[in-house]
């Protein structure tokens, strides 16, 4: 969710109605089993008998000038239910989409680009074994230790490596991510905490040295936006002690909470949150100038009795994605807070408050 990210993209109006689409049809999407033992790297790779599936990387990185930015990019993969008894390898039987920005306070707004293609080997695919999506000259792609994504976007570029310390982190039952009081409503779902950032960023014609830190998700599913939820909110965050903490709430037309959950891994060990220990408690508000939707980019996040706060890197991040997954939403770099003190870094999507998802 990001649980960014639950699903997260067929996500949205463009692929919503491809589920409708695919419901029409009735393809035979596999159930998210609780008890399935996730291996690596091969459940790195594409699930292409779920319905829908993404790999999701933010981060904050530095330039040579000290100049902090947020980036995000994330591929996404839907079987469609569209031509899956046809031959020909041009049948739009699976669609890749992919969003990629970076959040520059000097620019004041987001810089966002997207792409969608059907999968068509080479133009764009997404590999099974182990991690490798791509969209023409976009790609992320794991390679013995390490995680590359590249991006051009034109008026944004960059190519940068990502370093992992350790295993991923396995969310909710070891993998088996529960978003609502029916099981049926999960995902498998890991994280990459503190990935260790190298590379390059061109912005404003210039290209700069950086280093930083990151976060990568990876979730697939079948099941669609369960009943009463419009959206919901989700924070991916590395712990400057070293730990991380990943926690959602899926909500309802009225703005509360229909389900909530998270992991938080301190001192080595990992924790799985459930509904009771994470409550998302709105602060301050930012109204989009050019949809109008309403965000809170400042939070307060109770984690088991912790009283944490959120805050923003800009309010600006807003991603509209019309053009491809069909979804305007919020996603952008934050700080963590307790007591005032700053305790880590990552990123906050919020979805579903332009207009329901639609998935």
């Amino acid at each position: 969710m990001a649980w960014r990210r639950i699903w997260r993209t067929l996500v949205f109006a463009v692929c919503g109605e491809l589920a409708v689409s695919a419901a029409t049809a009735g393809p035979d999407y596999p159930p998210v089993l609780a008890g399935t033992v996730l291996r690596f790297p091969e459940d790195g790779g594409a699930h292409p008998d779920f319905r829908t599936e993404w790999w999701y990387v933010t981060g904050w990185i530095t330039d040579e000038r000290g100049v902090e930015r947020g980036f995000q990019v994330t591929f996404f993969r839907v079987r469609t239910g569209i031509g899956e008894d046809n031959p020909s390898r041009f049948a739009p039987r699976q669609l890749v989409l992919a969003h990629a920005a970076i959040a520059d306070p000097a620019a004041g707004r987001l810089l966002h680009a997207e792409r969608s293609e059907r999968a068509l080997d080479p133009l764009a695919g997404a590999a099974t074994g182990a991690t490798r999506v791509w969209i023409r000259d976009w790609q992320l792609a794991w390679t013995q230790d390490h995680y590359r994504s590249r991006v051009d976007a034109g008026s944004f570029a960059f190519d940068l490596r990502f370093v992992p310390p350790g295993p991923p982190v396995l969310n909710g039952d070891n993998g088996f991510s529960q978003k609502a009081g029916d099981p049926k409503h999960a995902s498998h779902y890991y994280s990459r905490p503190q990935l260790a950032v190298s590379g390059s960023l061109r912005v404003d014609g210039a290209t700069v040295a950086v280093t930083g830190r990151a976060w990568l998700d990876h979730e697939w599913s079948s099941e669609l936006l369960p009943e009463g939820a419009r959206g919901w909110d989700w924070i991916g965050i590395n712990l400057h002690d070293g730990g991380s903490l990943m926690a959602f709430r899926m909500r309802d037309e009225r703005g509360g909470a229909l389900w909530s959950a998270g992991t938080l891994r301190t001192d080595g060990e990992t924790r799985a949150l459930r509904p009771g220990q994470v409550a998302f408690t709105p602060q301050r508000r930012w109204r989009s100038p050019r949809t109008g939707a309403e965000y809170a980019v400042e939070w307060s996040i109770d984690i088991d009795g912790r009283r944490l706060e959120l805050r923003p890197l800009m309010d600006d991040q807003e991603l509209d994605s019309r053009r491809s997954t069909g979804a305007v939403y919020w996603e952008g770099a934050v700080r963590l807070l307790e007591s005032g003190r700053e305790i880590g870094r990552g990123y906050l999507e919020m979805t579903g408050y332009a207009e329901r998802l639609r998935m």
